[in-house]
Protein backbone atom coordinates (compact mmCIF):
# COMPACT_ATOMS: atom_id res chain seq x y z
CA UNK A 1 0.00 0.00 0.00
CA UNK A 2 1.38 3.43 -0.98
CA UNK A 3 1.09 6.11 1.67
CA UNK A 4 -0.54 9.43 0.80
CA UNK A 5 1.85 12.09 -0.50
CA UNK A 6 1.86 15.32 1.46
CA UNK A 7 4.19 18.29 1.89
CA UNK A 8 6.94 18.36 4.49
CA UNK A 9 5.03 21.06 6.35
CA UNK A 10 1.96 18.81 6.53
CA UNK A 11 4.19 15.94 7.62
CA UNK A 12 5.44 18.09 10.48
CA UNK A 13 1.88 18.76 11.62
CA UNK A 14 1.02 15.05 11.52
CA UNK A 15 4.22 14.17 13.37
CA UNK A 16 3.40 16.69 16.11
CA UNK A 17 -0.12 15.29 16.37
CA UNK A 18 1.39 11.80 16.61
CA UNK A 19 3.48 13.02 19.57
CA UNK A 20 0.35 14.29 21.31
CA UNK A 21 1.07 18.01 20.99
CA UNK A 22 -1.90 19.98 22.30
CA UNK A 23 -0.80 23.56 21.74
CA UNK A 24 1.95 25.45 19.92
CA UNK A 25 3.26 28.87 20.89
CA UNK A 26 4.78 30.79 18.03
CA UNK A 27 5.25 33.65 15.61
CA UNK A 28 5.23 33.34 11.79
CA UNK A 29 7.73 34.65 9.25
CA UNK A 30 9.03 34.08 5.76
CA UNK A 31 11.13 30.94 6.26
CA UNK A 32 8.43 29.12 8.24
CA UNK A 33 5.45 30.29 6.16
CA UNK A 34 4.75 26.94 4.43
CA UNK A 35 4.49 25.33 7.85
CA UNK A 36 2.15 28.05 9.07
CA UNK A 37 -0.05 27.39 6.04
CA UNK A 38 -0.23 23.73 7.09
CA UNK A 39 -0.93 24.84 10.65
CA UNK A 40 -3.92 26.96 9.56
CA UNK A 41 -6.54 24.27 10.17
CA UNK A 42 -4.72 21.69 12.29
CA UNK A 43 -3.13 22.20 15.71
CA UNK A 44 -4.08 24.79 18.33
CA UNK A 45 -1.66 27.70 17.96
CA UNK A 46 -1.19 30.70 20.23
CA UNK A 47 0.23 33.78 18.52
CA UNK A 48 2.62 35.47 20.94
CA UNK A 49 3.87 39.02 20.46
CA UNK A 50 7.60 38.19 20.64
CA UNK A 51 9.46 34.93 20.01
CA UNK A 52 11.02 34.99 23.49
CA UNK A 53 7.51 34.64 24.87
CA UNK A 54 6.88 31.54 22.76
CA UNK A 55 9.67 29.58 24.43
CA UNK A 56 8.87 30.83 27.94
CA UNK A 57 5.21 29.89 27.39
CA UNK A 58 6.31 26.44 26.23
CA UNK A 59 8.38 26.18 29.42
CA UNK A 60 5.44 27.12 31.62
CA UNK A 61 3.24 24.59 29.82
CA UNK A 62 5.83 21.84 30.26
CA UNK A 63 6.55 22.55 33.90
CA UNK A 64 2.96 22.25 35.11
CA UNK A 65 1.77 19.53 32.71
CA UNK A 66 4.78 17.22 32.66
CA UNK A 67 4.51 17.13 28.87
CA UNK A 68 6.85 18.48 26.19
CA UNK A 69 6.33 22.17 25.45
CA UNK A 70 6.48 23.23 21.81
CA UNK A 71 7.34 26.55 20.14
CA UNK A 72 7.60 27.47 16.46
CA UNK A 73 9.30 30.53 14.95
CA UNK A 74 10.91 31.74 11.76
CA UNK A 75 14.60 31.93 10.84
CA UNK A 76 17.25 34.52 11.68
CA UNK A 77 16.00 37.02 14.27
CA UNK A 78 13.00 34.85 15.05
CA UNK A 79 15.23 31.93 15.97
CA UNK A 80 17.70 34.15 17.82
CA UNK A 81 14.92 35.57 19.98
CA UNK A 82 14.36 32.08 21.40
CA UNK A 83 17.95 31.63 22.63
CA UNK A 84 17.38 32.91 26.17
CA UNK A 85 14.43 30.55 26.66
CA UNK A 86 16.33 27.59 25.24
CA UNK A 87 19.25 28.23 27.61
CA UNK A 88 16.79 28.67 30.48
CA UNK A 89 15.12 25.34 29.66
CA UNK A 90 18.49 23.60 29.46
CA UNK A 91 19.72 24.63 32.90
CA UNK A 92 16.29 24.05 34.50
CA UNK A 93 15.76 20.64 32.80
CA UNK A 94 12.55 21.59 31.00
CA UNK A 95 11.36 19.35 28.12
CA UNK A 96 10.78 21.51 25.07
CA UNK A 97 10.99 21.27 21.28
CA UNK A 98 11.63 24.49 19.36
CA UNK A 99 11.05 24.44 15.59
CA UNK A 100 12.82 27.19 13.67
CA UNK A 101 12.35 28.02 10.00
CA UNK A 102 15.52 28.16 7.90
CA UNK A 103 16.44 29.20 4.39
CA UNK A 104 16.42 26.51 1.73
CA UNK A 105 19.24 23.96 1.78
CA UNK A 106 20.69 25.32 -1.46
CA UNK A 107 21.05 28.76 0.17
CA UNK A 108 22.78 27.60 3.35
CA UNK A 109 26.14 29.25 3.92
CA UNK A 110 25.49 32.11 1.50
CA UNK A 111 24.47 34.68 4.11
CA UNK A 112 20.98 34.61 2.66
CA UNK A 113 18.29 36.92 4.00
CA UNK A 114 17.52 35.96 7.61
CA UNK A 115 20.00 33.08 7.62
CA UNK A 116 21.70 32.31 10.94
CA UNK A 117 23.61 29.16 11.91
CA UNK A 118 20.97 28.03 14.39
CA UNK A 119 22.52 24.60 14.88
CA UNK A 120 25.91 26.13 15.70
CA UNK A 121 24.45 28.73 18.04
CA UNK A 122 22.22 26.34 20.00
CA UNK A 123 24.53 23.32 20.17
CA UNK A 124 25.89 24.17 23.68
CA UNK A 125 22.43 24.90 25.15
CA UNK A 126 20.37 21.94 23.90
CA UNK A 127 20.16 18.23 24.60
CA UNK A 128 20.10 17.75 20.83
CA UNK A 129 19.67 19.87 17.74
CA UNK A 130 19.25 18.93 14.11
CA UNK A 131 18.85 20.63 10.76
CA UNK A 132 16.12 19.09 8.63
CA UNK A 133 17.22 19.49 5.01
CA UNK A 134 15.08 16.75 3.44
CA UNK A 135 11.35 16.23 3.81
CA UNK A 136 11.79 12.47 4.21
CA UNK A 137 13.69 13.06 7.46
CA UNK A 138 10.81 14.87 9.18
CA UNK A 139 8.98 11.96 10.89
CA UNK A 140 12.24 10.53 12.21
CA UNK A 141 13.60 13.90 13.37
CA UNK A 142 10.39 14.85 15.23
CA UNK A 143 10.08 11.45 16.92
CA UNK A 144 13.73 11.58 17.98
CA UNK A 145 13.38 15.18 19.20
CA UNK A 146 10.45 14.40 21.49
CA UNK A 147 12.06 11.23 22.83
CA UNK A 148 15.25 13.08 23.73
CA UNK A 149 13.45 16.11 25.17
CA UNK A 150 11.31 14.10 27.60
CA UNK A 151 13.49 11.12 28.51
CA UNK A 152 16.05 10.90 31.29
CA UNK A 153 16.97 14.36 32.51
CA UNK A 154 14.63 16.46 30.35
CA UNK A 155 15.75 19.40 28.27
CA UNK A 156 15.26 21.44 25.11
CA UNK A 157 15.70 20.26 21.51
CA UNK A 158 15.92 22.57 18.49
CA UNK A 159 14.90 21.54 14.98
CA UNK A 160 16.17 23.83 12.21
CA UNK A 161 13.67 23.34 9.38
CA UNK A 162 14.92 24.26 5.90
CA UNK A 163 12.28 25.83 3.66
CA UNK A 164 12.74 23.33 0.83
CA UNK A 165 12.02 20.47 3.27
CA UNK A 166 8.74 22.19 4.15
CA UNK A 167 7.52 22.32 0.56
CA UNK A 168 8.83 19.00 -0.83
CA UNK A 169 6.40 16.08 -1.14
CA UNK A 170 6.81 12.81 0.77
CA UNK A 171 4.92 9.64 1.50
CA UNK A 172 4.22 10.16 5.19
CA UNK A 173 4.32 7.37 7.75
CA UNK A 174 4.50 8.12 11.49
CA UNK A 175 7.58 7.00 13.35
CA UNK A 176 8.31 6.15 16.94
CA UNK A 177 11.69 6.47 18.60
CA UNK A 178 12.26 4.83 21.98
CA UNK A 179 15.91 3.84 21.65
CA UNK A 180 19.00 5.66 20.47
CA UNK A 181 22.36 3.93 20.37
CA UNK A 182 24.86 5.48 22.83
CA UNK A 183 22.08 7.46 24.56
CA UNK A 184 21.23 6.01 27.97
CA UNK A 185 18.59 8.23 29.56
CA UNK A 186 17.87 5.86 32.45
CA UNK A 187 21.19 4.56 33.78
CA UNK A 188 21.15 1.75 36.31
CA UNK A 189 22.63 2.21 39.79
CA UNK A 190 25.97 0.64 40.46
CA UNK A 191 25.85 -2.73 42.18
CA UNK A 192 25.60 -2.38 45.92
CA UNK A 193 24.76 1.34 45.93
CA UNK A 194 21.15 0.79 47.06
CA UNK A 195 22.25 -1.41 49.95
CA UNK A 196 25.02 1.02 50.90
CA UNK A 197 22.61 3.97 50.87
CA UNK A 198 20.26 2.13 53.22
CA UNK A 199 23.14 1.21 55.51
CA UNK A 200 24.33 4.82 55.70
CA UNK A 201 20.81 6.04 56.47
CA UNK A 202 20.34 3.38 59.15
CA UNK A 203 23.62 4.37 60.83
CA UNK A 204 22.92 8.09 60.68
CA UNK A 205 21.93 10.02 63.81
CA UNK A 206 21.35 13.37 62.09
CA UNK A 207 20.22 12.73 58.49
CA UNK A 208 19.03 15.62 56.33
CA UNK A 209 17.54 15.47 52.82
CA UNK A 210 17.75 18.07 50.04
CA UNK A 211 14.83 17.87 47.61
CA UNK A 212 15.35 19.10 44.06
CA UNK A 213 13.19 19.44 40.98
CA UNK A 214 14.31 15.98 39.89
CA UNK A 215 11.73 14.57 42.31
CA UNK A 216 8.95 16.40 40.42
CA UNK A 217 10.36 15.49 37.02
CA UNK A 218 10.45 11.81 37.96
CA UNK A 219 7.02 11.87 39.59
CA UNK A 220 8.68 10.53 42.71
CA UNK A 221 6.82 12.71 45.20
CA UNK A 222 5.25 9.80 47.10
CA UNK A 223 8.41 7.71 46.94
CA UNK A 224 10.43 10.48 48.54
CA UNK A 225 7.93 11.01 51.35
CA UNK A 226 7.73 7.26 51.98
CA UNK A 227 11.47 7.19 52.66
CA UNK A 228 11.50 10.35 54.77
CA UNK A 229 8.55 9.24 56.86
CA UNK A 230 9.85 5.72 57.47
CA UNK A 231 13.32 6.90 58.51
CA UNK A 232 12.09 10.24 59.93
CA UNK A 233 14.45 12.32 57.80
CA UNK A 234 13.83 16.09 57.85
CA UNK A 235 14.09 17.72 54.44
CA UNK A 236 14.23 21.07 52.68
CA UNK A 237 13.83 22.03 49.02
CA UNK A 238 15.46 24.04 46.30
CA UNK A 239 13.18 26.69 44.78
CA UNK A 240 12.38 24.43 41.82
CA UNK A 241 11.61 21.55 44.18
CA UNK A 242 9.34 23.45 46.56
CA UNK A 243 6.05 21.88 45.45
CA UNK A 244 7.42 18.33 45.37
CA UNK A 245 6.21 18.04 48.98
CA UNK A 246 3.37 19.73 50.88
CA UNK A 247 4.49 22.92 52.60
CA UNK A 248 2.84 21.86 55.86
CA UNK A 249 4.43 18.40 56.07
CA UNK A 250 5.89 18.02 59.60
CA UNK A 251 9.30 16.99 58.21
CA UNK A 252 9.44 19.92 55.77
CA UNK A 253 11.97 22.43 57.07
CA UNK A 254 11.51 24.93 54.25
CA UNK A 255 13.62 26.36 51.47
CA UNK A 256 17.33 26.02 50.83
CA UNK A 257 19.69 28.62 49.50
CA UNK A 258 20.80 32.22 49.59
CA UNK A 259 17.35 33.52 50.57
CA UNK A 260 16.08 30.26 52.02
CA UNK A 261 15.14 29.48 55.59
CA UNK A 262 17.67 29.76 58.40
CA UNK A 263 17.20 26.30 59.94
CA UNK A 264 17.90 24.13 56.87
CA UNK A 265 20.90 26.21 55.87
CA UNK A 266 22.43 26.02 59.35
CA UNK A 267 21.66 22.33 59.74
CA UNK A 268 23.32 21.53 56.42
CA UNK A 269 26.55 22.19 58.27
CA UNK A 270 25.49 20.20 61.35
CA UNK A 271 23.99 17.00 59.92
CA UNK A 272 26.04 13.80 59.78
CA UNK A 273 24.42 12.58 56.54
CA UNK A 274 23.33 14.81 53.67
CA UNK A 275 21.01 13.12 51.14
CA UNK A 276 20.57 15.04 47.89
CA UNK A 277 17.79 13.90 45.54
CA UNK A 278 17.45 15.31 42.03
CA UNK A 279 19.38 18.51 42.62
CA UNK A 280 22.70 19.80 41.31
CA UNK A 281 24.29 21.66 44.25
CA UNK A 282 23.88 25.06 42.63
CA UNK A 283 26.09 27.82 44.04
CA UNK A 284 23.01 29.66 45.38
CA UNK A 285 22.29 26.57 47.49
CA UNK A 286 25.80 25.75 48.68
CA UNK A 287 27.42 29.11 49.36
CA UNK A 288 31.13 28.61 49.99
CA UNK A 289 31.93 25.10 48.75
CA UNK A 290 35.06 24.90 50.89
CA UNK A 291 32.96 24.78 54.05
CA UNK A 292 29.77 23.22 52.68
CA UNK A 293 28.67 20.14 54.70
CA UNK A 294 32.28 19.14 55.36
CA UNK A 295 31.25 17.27 58.52
CA UNK A 296 28.74 15.07 56.71
CA UNK A 297 28.76 12.01 54.53
CA UNK A 298 26.89 12.74 51.29
CA UNK A 299 24.55 10.51 49.26
CA UNK A 300 23.58 11.88 45.86
CA UNK A 301 20.56 10.39 44.04
CA UNK A 302 20.87 11.60 40.45
CA UNK A 303 19.85 10.56 36.93
CA UNK A 304 22.51 12.61 35.14
CA UNK A 305 26.03 11.19 35.65
CA UNK A 306 27.60 14.55 34.74
CA UNK A 307 26.19 16.09 37.93
CA UNK A 308 27.82 13.56 40.24
CA UNK A 309 30.85 15.14 41.87
CA UNK A 310 30.61 18.27 39.72
CA UNK A 311 30.33 20.63 42.69
CA UNK A 312 30.11 18.46 45.81
CA UNK A 313 31.93 15.11 45.87
CA UNK A 314 29.50 12.51 47.24
CA UNK A 315 30.48 9.73 49.59
CA UNK A 316 28.03 7.56 47.64
CA UNK A 317 26.36 8.08 44.28
CA UNK A 318 23.05 6.40 43.53
CA UNK A 319 22.66 6.72 39.79
CA UNK A 320 19.27 6.28 38.16
CA UNK A 321 15.65 7.41 38.12
CA UNK A 322 14.77 8.30 41.72
CA UNK A 323 11.24 6.96 41.21
CA UNK A 324 12.88 3.53 40.99
CA UNK A 325 15.86 3.94 43.33
CA UNK A 326 14.11 5.58 46.29
CA UNK A 327 11.63 2.70 46.89
CA UNK A 328 14.46 0.18 46.74
CA UNK A 329 16.25 2.09 49.50
CA UNK A 330 13.03 2.48 51.50
CA UNK A 331 12.58 -1.30 51.58
CA UNK A 332 15.93 -1.67 53.34
CA UNK A 333 15.89 1.24 55.79
CA UNK A 334 14.80 0.73 59.36
CA UNK A 335 12.06 2.73 61.03
CA UNK A 336 13.62 5.51 63.06
CA UNK A 337 12.64 8.52 65.16
CA UNK A 338 15.47 11.11 65.23
CA UNK A 339 13.27 13.14 67.54
CA UNK A 340 16.07 15.17 69.16
CA UNK A 341 17.58 15.96 65.76
CA UNK A 342 14.25 17.14 64.34
CA UNK A 343 13.58 19.21 67.46
CA UNK A 344 16.98 20.91 67.05
CA UNK A 345 15.65 22.77 63.98
CA UNK A 346 13.03 24.61 66.04
CA UNK A 347 15.23 27.24 67.76
CA UNK A 348 16.42 28.42 64.35
CA UNK A 349 12.86 28.44 63.01
CA UNK A 350 11.77 30.56 65.97
CA UNK A 351 14.71 32.90 65.56
CA UNK A 352 13.91 33.48 61.87
CA UNK A 353 10.21 33.94 62.63
CA UNK A 354 10.86 36.52 65.34
CA UNK A 355 13.56 38.40 63.41
CA UNK A 356 12.19 38.23 59.85
CA UNK A 357 8.95 36.38 59.09
CA UNK A 358 6.60 37.99 61.59
CA UNK A 359 7.54 41.48 60.39
CA UNK A 360 7.25 40.40 56.72
CA UNK A 361 3.81 38.85 57.07
CA UNK A 362 2.13 40.83 59.85
CA UNK A 363 3.00 44.52 59.51
CA UNK A 364 0.64 46.92 61.25
CA UNK A 365 1.76 50.19 59.67
CA UNK A 366 3.71 51.57 56.77
CA UNK A 367 3.46 50.60 53.09
CA UNK A 368 2.51 47.17 51.83
CA UNK A 369 5.23 44.52 51.96
CA UNK A 370 5.84 41.93 49.25
CA UNK A 371 5.78 39.05 51.71
CA UNK A 372 2.34 39.87 53.08
CA UNK A 373 0.89 40.22 49.57
CA UNK A 374 2.30 36.83 48.53
CA UNK A 375 1.00 35.02 51.60
CA UNK A 376 -2.46 36.60 51.38
CA UNK A 377 -2.83 35.60 47.72
CA UNK A 378 -1.69 32.06 48.51
CA UNK A 379 -4.15 31.68 51.38
CA UNK A 380 -7.02 33.24 49.42
CA UNK A 381 -6.43 30.55 46.76
CA UNK A 382 -6.50 27.86 49.49
CA UNK A 383 -2.78 27.24 48.93
CA UNK A 384 -3.77 25.27 45.81
CA UNK A 385 -2.72 27.71 43.08
CA UNK A 386 0.25 27.50 40.75
CA UNK A 387 2.95 30.02 41.61
CA UNK A 388 4.66 31.66 38.64
CA UNK A 389 7.28 34.31 39.28
CA UNK A 390 9.45 36.63 37.32
CA UNK A 391 13.01 37.13 38.62
CA UNK A 392 14.20 39.33 41.46
CA UNK A 393 12.77 40.17 44.85
CA UNK A 394 9.30 39.12 43.65
CA UNK A 395 10.74 35.66 42.97
CA UNK A 396 12.39 35.26 46.37
CA UNK A 397 9.43 36.60 48.32
CA UNK A 398 7.13 34.45 46.19
CA UNK A 399 9.08 31.27 46.82
CA UNK A 400 9.51 32.02 50.52
CA UNK A 401 5.90 32.82 51.37
CA UNK A 402 3.66 31.03 48.85
CA UNK A 403 2.43 27.68 50.16
CA UNK A 404 1.87 24.44 48.27
CA UNK A 405 -0.44 21.47 48.60
CA UNK A 406 -0.18 20.07 45.05
CA UNK A 407 2.78 18.96 42.92
CA UNK A 408 4.01 20.85 39.85
CA UNK A 409 3.02 24.18 41.35
CA UNK A 410 6.23 26.22 40.98
CA UNK A 411 7.20 27.86 37.69
CA UNK A 412 10.21 30.12 38.01
CA UNK A 413 13.50 30.71 36.23
CA UNK A 414 16.00 29.00 38.52
CA UNK A 415 19.44 28.58 37.01
CA UNK A 416 19.25 31.28 34.34
CA UNK A 417 17.39 33.93 36.33
CA UNK A 418 15.60 35.37 33.31
CA UNK A 419 13.75 38.64 33.83
CA UNK A 420 10.69 38.79 31.60
CA UNK A 421 10.01 35.10 32.23
CA UNK A 422 6.90 35.61 34.36
CA UNK A 423 4.12 36.79 32.03
CA UNK A 424 4.72 34.35 29.15
CA UNK A 425 5.48 31.40 31.46
CA UNK A 426 2.18 32.06 33.23
CA UNK A 427 0.38 32.02 29.88
CA UNK A 428 1.83 28.60 29.17
CA UNK A 429 0.95 27.36 32.65
CA UNK A 430 -2.69 28.28 32.03
CA UNK A 431 -2.71 25.98 29.00
CA UNK A 432 -0.77 23.24 30.78
CA UNK A 433 -3.16 23.14 33.75
CA UNK A 434 -6.41 24.81 32.63
CA UNK A 435 -8.31 23.54 35.66
CA UNK A 436 -6.04 25.37 38.11
CA UNK A 437 -5.58 28.98 39.22
CA UNK A 438 -2.31 30.54 38.02
CA UNK A 439 -0.93 33.42 40.10
CA UNK A 440 2.02 35.29 38.58
CA UNK A 441 4.11 37.62 40.74
CA UNK A 442 6.25 40.17 38.95
CA UNK A 443 8.25 43.31 39.69
CA UNK A 444 7.86 46.50 37.71
CA UNK A 445 11.17 45.83 35.93
CA UNK A 446 10.38 42.31 34.72
CA UNK A 447 6.79 43.24 33.90
CA UNK A 448 7.97 45.73 31.29
CA UNK A 449 10.37 43.24 29.68
CA UNK A 450 7.53 41.17 28.22
CA UNK A 451 4.62 43.58 28.70
CA UNK A 452 3.66 43.14 25.03
CA UNK A 453 2.30 39.69 25.93
CA UNK A 454 -0.71 41.41 27.45
CA UNK A 455 -1.83 41.40 23.82
CA UNK A 456 -1.62 37.59 23.71
CA UNK A 457 -3.50 37.40 26.99
CA UNK A 458 -6.18 39.77 25.70
CA UNK A 459 -6.67 37.96 22.39
CA UNK A 460 -6.98 34.53 23.98
CA UNK A 461 -8.61 35.61 27.25
CA UNK A 462 -5.94 33.68 29.17
CA UNK A 463 -7.06 33.63 32.83
CA UNK A 464 -3.73 34.46 34.46
CA UNK A 465 -3.86 36.46 37.68
CA UNK A 466 -0.96 38.95 37.55
CA UNK A 467 0.20 40.48 40.80
CA UNK A 468 2.49 43.42 40.04
CA UNK A 469 4.67 44.22 43.07
CA UNK A 470 5.59 47.79 42.19
CA UNK A 471 8.39 49.38 44.23
CA UNK A 472 9.67 51.74 41.51
CA UNK A 473 13.05 49.99 41.62
CA UNK A 474 14.95 47.13 40.11
CA UNK A 475 14.58 45.71 43.58
CA UNK A 476 17.08 42.88 43.75
CA UNK A 477 19.91 44.90 42.28
CA UNK A 478 18.98 47.80 44.56
CA UNK A 479 19.25 45.47 47.58
CA UNK A 480 22.77 44.46 46.59
CA UNK A 481 23.67 48.10 46.00
CA UNK A 482 22.31 48.89 49.47
CA UNK A 483 24.30 46.09 51.11
CA UNK A 484 27.52 45.96 49.11
CA UNK A 485 27.89 49.21 47.13
CA UNK A 486 27.41 51.89 49.81
CA UNK A 487 23.78 52.53 48.84
CA UNK A 488 24.81 53.90 45.46
CA UNK A 489 21.64 53.22 43.48
CA UNK A 490 23.22 53.25 40.04
CA UNK A 491 20.39 53.10 37.48
CA UNK A 492 18.02 51.01 39.58
CA UNK A 493 15.26 53.58 40.31
CA UNK A 494 12.41 53.17 37.79
CA UNK A 495 10.09 55.81 36.37
CA UNK A 496 7.04 53.72 35.62
CA UNK A 497 4.09 54.16 33.26
CA UNK A 498 0.46 54.21 34.34
CA UNK A 499 -0.21 50.48 34.44
CA UNK A 500 -3.95 50.95 34.86
CA UNK A 501 -4.12 52.83 31.56
CA UNK A 502 -1.99 50.17 29.87
CA UNK A 503 -4.28 47.45 31.22
CA UNK A 504 -7.30 49.37 29.97
CA UNK A 505 -5.74 49.51 26.50
CA UNK A 506 -5.56 45.73 26.54
CA UNK A 507 -9.06 45.42 28.02
CA UNK A 508 -7.70 43.64 31.10
CA UNK A 509 -9.25 44.51 34.48
CA UNK A 510 -6.76 46.20 36.81
CA UNK A 511 -6.87 47.39 40.40
CA UNK A 512 -4.19 49.31 42.30
CA UNK A 513 -3.88 48.78 46.05
CA UNK A 514 -2.01 51.23 48.23
CA UNK A 515 -3.67 50.87 51.63
CA UNK A 516 -3.39 47.61 53.58
CA UNK A 517 -7.07 47.73 54.51
CA UNK A 518 -8.02 47.31 50.84
CA UNK A 519 -5.78 44.33 50.09
CA UNK A 520 -7.99 41.38 51.10
CA UNK A 521 -10.99 42.61 49.14
CA UNK A 522 -8.87 43.33 46.08
CA UNK A 523 -7.38 39.84 46.12
CA UNK A 524 -10.84 38.32 46.43
CA UNK A 525 -12.10 40.30 43.43
CA UNK A 526 -9.05 39.26 41.39
CA UNK A 527 -9.56 35.56 42.10
CA UNK A 528 -13.31 35.74 41.46
CA UNK A 529 -12.97 37.59 38.16
CA UNK A 530 -13.25 35.36 35.12
CA UNK A 531 -10.29 35.68 32.78
CA UNK A 532 -7.10 37.73 33.25
CA UNK A 533 -6.59 40.31 35.97
CA UNK A 534 -3.81 42.68 37.04
CA UNK A 535 -3.50 43.54 40.72
CA UNK A 536 -0.94 46.29 41.19
CA UNK A 537 0.36 46.59 44.74
CA UNK A 538 2.32 49.67 45.70
CA UNK A 539 4.90 48.04 47.97
CA UNK A 540 7.66 49.43 50.16
CA UNK A 541 10.43 50.81 47.95
CA UNK A 542 13.39 49.69 50.04
CA UNK A 543 12.18 46.35 51.31
CA UNK A 544 14.89 43.67 51.53
CA UNK A 545 14.68 39.89 51.12
CA UNK A 546 15.97 38.26 54.30
CA UNK A 547 17.56 36.07 55.50
CA UNK A 548 20.46 36.24 53.07
CA UNK A 549 23.73 34.38 52.70
CA UNK A 550 26.14 36.99 51.33
CA UNK A 551 28.01 35.97 48.17
CA UNK A 552 31.05 33.85 49.03
CA UNK A 553 29.93 33.29 52.62
CA UNK A 554 29.34 29.93 54.29
CA UNK A 555 25.85 28.52 53.87
CA UNK A 556 25.14 28.89 57.60
CA UNK A 557 26.32 32.52 57.79
CA UNK A 558 22.93 34.02 57.04
CA UNK A 559 22.13 37.65 57.71
CA UNK A 560 18.81 38.19 59.47
CA UNK A 561 19.01 41.97 59.25
CA UNK A 562 20.86 44.64 57.29
CA UNK A 563 22.04 47.96 58.60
Amino acid sequence: MVNEKITGAEALMRSLEHEGVEVLFGYPGGAIMPTYDALYDTLHHILVRHEQAAVHAAQGYARVSGKVGCAIVTSGPGAMNTITGVADAMIDSTPMVVICGQVGAAMLGTDAFQEVDVVGVTQPITKWNYQIRRAEDIPWAVARAFFIAKSGRPGPVVLDFAKNAQTAMIEYAPQKVDFIRSYNPYPQPEEGSIEEAARMINESVKPFMLVGQGVELAGANKELLDLCEKAQIPFASTILGLSATPSDHPLNMGMLGMHGNLAPNVMTNQCDLLIAVGMRFDDRVTGNLKTYARQAKVIHFEIDPSELGKNVKPTLSVLGNCKQTLPEVTKLVEKAAHKAWIESFKPYEEKEYNKVIDAALNPTEGPLLMGEVVRKVSEAANNEAILVTDVGQNQMFGCRYFKFTKPRSVVTSGGCGTMGFGIPAAMGACYGAPERTVCMFCGDGGFQMTIQELGTIMENHIPVKMILLNNNFLGNVRQWQYMFFNKRYSFTPMVNPDYEKIAAGYNIPCKTVIDRKDLDAAIRVMLETEGPYILQCAVKEEDNVLPMTPPGANVDEMLLEVK
